[in-house]
């Protein structure tokens, strides 16, 4: 078994998931598919927040920092925040290079949506560390991937009610 960090993993080529991911989507649907998604990689987020906070000893907006950190040195693309409250639950997260846009160069459109629920995830890893029982959402608002020249992707995290 191989492991990074103290958590098993599995490394693929990008072509072999994205394909995989293309095939899943034109089974279901984008809406569908997208429904799915979204908790899995909001659930997967959080664990990973966790897990990463308690090895690694950080806390804070620095689980989320290393989270993107550790996105991008995995091959996902270049992630970086624009702005960032967890007071608020909000955050401004900007994708560069992703890897959903690079292997579709014929594609158009929102291509990058796999991650909102990922960034929700980790926006209330850091919620649930501090007692704030607010929630957060996530979408993708732009892609590089859409007509009209985006130069990179960008999610925006937003509070919803508290639990």
């Amino acid at each position: 078994m191989w492991t990074t960090d103290g958590l098993p993993m599995l490394y693929v080529p990008r072509h072999f998931f994205v394909n995989n991911h293309l095939a899943v989507e034109k089974a279901l649907g984008r809406g569908q598919y997208e429904a799915v998604l979204y908790p899995a990689g909001y659930q997967s987020a959080y664990h990973w927040c966790s897990k990463e906070s308690a090895r690694h000893g950080l806390g804070g907006v620095e689980v989320f920092e290393h989270y993107l950190k550790r996105l991008s040195q995995r091959g996902w693309g270049q992630f970086s925040f624009r702005d960032i409250a967890p007071e608020d639950t909000s955050a401004t997260i900007v994708l560069e290079h992703s890897a959903f846009v690079l292997a579709q160069p014929e594609a158009e459109g929102r291509l990058c949506y796999m991650f909102a629920g990922w960034f929700a995830g980790a926006m209330d890893w850091l919620s649930d560390e501090v007692g704030r029982t607010t929630r957060a959402r996530c979408r993708e608002v732009s892609c590089a991937g859409e007509r009209g020249g985006h130069q990179h992707c960008v999610f925006e995290v937003t509070p919803v009610a508290a639990r």
